[in-house]
């Protein structure tokens, strides 16, 4: 069999996976979101391990499969959220160039950095969270619907439930900014550790291309990242749609800098004896108390940085 039927089967194998995936999450269950979260992966494996023909063939054969078991506009939601993301992202995984060309090893290979990895998937997030949300026409009229489905809810589990007037608005204003910001958030989050998993599979079969990154000495958001959450914090003051997309990059570059602050606190506990107890008091108390978060937010924001891993001599810090 040629590398091309094989990268042919392995997509079409990949599509029906993810979709299987999809249209699963799709039914109320407890393993909705876990279905939904990987969905991913099938997609990220043939890219990774296969070529770009694979995941190509993957994208377009989950998305006819959702068309026809769901809806079409359910195959384009999950193209733009989930597939194409993903199959971009192996695509970026698996460019290399040779070392040399910027003052590497003779004979090695200097992979596309993770640090532009990790913005993309911020801007593939925004991108699509932006594109699905004009398509569903999400703004107040839709929040208020929503909100008050979740109202209902809650009183029909709970008949002693009531809301005043003005806590019913406040409640609707909170979450037509709150769902865009917690939402991109949560998406690279899930972006992120699909590609580190799904990473960590090819390596294993050995097909992998590229060499395992150091993820606490290289993850961090390059310098176009603050001036994209800079943007979203301008955009959040006006009203309307723009202010929408403001609070979806706060959410999706706001996480990035969030996670490279997390990143930033290993690489620099490591060979610390007390360093598994600072990092669960760490994990602990921003699961708690959330206001932690500021201080990895800003940590990340203070170290930002391009780094490159170069084949044969491991983690190569480049500006």
């Amino acid at each position: 069999m040629t590398q091309q039927s094989t990268s042919l089967l392995v997509g079409l194998l990949a599509g029906v996976s993810a979709a299987l995936l999809l249209v699963s999450a799709g039914s109320p269950s407890s393993l909705s979101f876990i279905l939904f979260a990987a969905a991913a992966l099938p997609v990220l494996i043939a890219g990774l391990g296969w070529s770009n023909l694979a995941s190509i063939v993957a994208v377009g054969c989950a998305m006819l499969i959702i068309g026809f078991a769901t809806t079409p506009q359910a195959a384009l939601v999950s193209a733009v959220t989930t597939l194409t993301p993903a199959a971009w992202i192996a695509h970026l995984s698996n460019l290399g160039r040779p070392a040399e060309e910027i003052g590497g090893p003779q004979g090695g290979v200097a992979w596309y950095p993770l640090s532009d990895i990790f913005i993309n998937i911020a801007g593939c997030v925004c991108v699509g969270l932006v594109a699905v949300g004009l398509a569903m026409g999400y703004g107040p009229d839709f929040v208020e619907q929503l909100v008050d489905v979740f109202v209902d809810t809650l009183k029909h589990n709970n008949a002693d439930y009531e809301l005043s007037a003005g806590s019913l608005a406040e409640m609707k204003q909170f979450f037509l900014y709150a769902l865009p910001t917690i939402q991109a958030a949560m998406w690279v989050l899930i972006l992120l550790a699909g590609w580190y998993v799904a990473s960590a599979i090819v390596r294993m079969s050995g097909r992998s291309k590229r060499p395992k990154d150091d993820l606490p000495s290289q993850l961090r958001m390059p310098r176009l990242g603050v001036f994209a959450l800079a943007a979203g914090v301008a955009m959040s003051f006006v009203q309307g749609g723009v202010g929408l997309i403001g609070w979806t990059l706060i959410g999706a570059f706001g996480i990035g800098f969030i996670a490279s602050g997390f990143a930033i606190a290993h690489h620099r506990t490591r060979g610390k004896p007390a360093r598994g107890l600072l990092l669960w008091t760490a994990y602990l108390a921003t699961v708690i108390f959330t206001v932690p978060l500021a201080f990895f937010l800003f940590l990340g924001l203070f170290d930002t940085a391009r780094t490159l891993t170069v084949t044969g001599s491991g983690p190569n810090p480049k500006p």
